[in-house]
């Protein structure tokens, strides 16, 4: 009898794989998901340095991974609230990527990335999530999200005064985290607030959005598409103070 060639098993095929950027404030953010998997994610810590900084880290990102460009099957980008600045090169990068690569555009908003960060938290305190990023001053861009990261209040821009979120406080707990939220510690003294202020935004909770929206294909249009500022950008001058 001949030799017996032995049977190998193939290895699982690999769920789609998706690259995030996330660009909302100052921290630069990229992550490569396999579906709504974490597969690798790199953060950068720097004020007004996206432009330099995306495209390099998602090329040395995915070369961590042993993941070539072309095999990626969508880009996603977080769409927003945030910085003006930053989002713009957040959403041009990811355009130009898409273009270069012939990808689809994903979107997800950066307030619901930044909840998905901590749902396993929120599932165990039974809690509300509320993200919120600086928006200059005693404001914020904030939003409310269940234990699971769904949307449960519309995202708006909220100036944090005492008392500020007693109808949700007054119920439960209440997970705060984002730059927002640090800046507004010392108004979030509650029996029932969480304060997780040193939680950022990140690429890394992109994925349970980018990978729903990549299922149902909701892709974004790459002519059309714009960030979602929620404020009109407003360039001002300095003023001199008189004492």
């Amino acid at each position: 009898m001949g030799n017996k060639t032995p049977k190998t098993q193939s290895a699982a095929p690999r769920e789609p794989l998706l690259l995030a950027l996330e660009s909302a404030t100052g921290v630069s953010s990229v992550a490569v998901f396999a579906g709504s998997k974490l597969l690798g994610v790199t953060d950068y810590h720097q004020e007004k340095l996206h432009s330099r900084l995306l495209t390099v880290m998602v090329d040395r990102l995915l070369a961590d991974l042993s993941i070539a460009p072309a095999e990626l099957a969508a880009v996603g980008v977080a769409s927003g609230p945030g910085s003006y600045t930053g989002l713009r090169v957040g959403v041009s990068t990811a355009k130009g990527l898409c273009m270069a690569l012939d990808k689809p555009l994903l979107s997800v908003g950066s307030l619901a990335a930044l909840a998905q960060t901590v749902t396993d938290l929120a599932q165990a305190l039974d809690a509300v999530i509320v993200p919120m990023i600086d928006a200059r001053r005693m404001e914020v861009f904030c939003g409310a999200f269940d234990a699971l990261g769904q949307s449960i209040a519309p995202v708006i821009a909220k100036v944090v005064e005492a008392d500020a979120f007693a109808e949700w406080l007054d119920r439960g707990k209440v997970i705060f985290l984002g730059d927002g939220a640090a800046k507004c510690a010392p108004l979030l003294h509650h029996p029932h607030a969480v304060l997780l202020g040193k939680r950022f935004s990140t690429a890394a909770g992109m994925g349970p959005g980018l990978w729903q929206k990549f299922q149902s294909q909701e892709f974004e249009d790459l002519i059309t598409f714009e960030p979602f500022y929620l404020k009109n950008f407003v360039a001002t001058k300095p003023k001199n103070k008189i004492l």
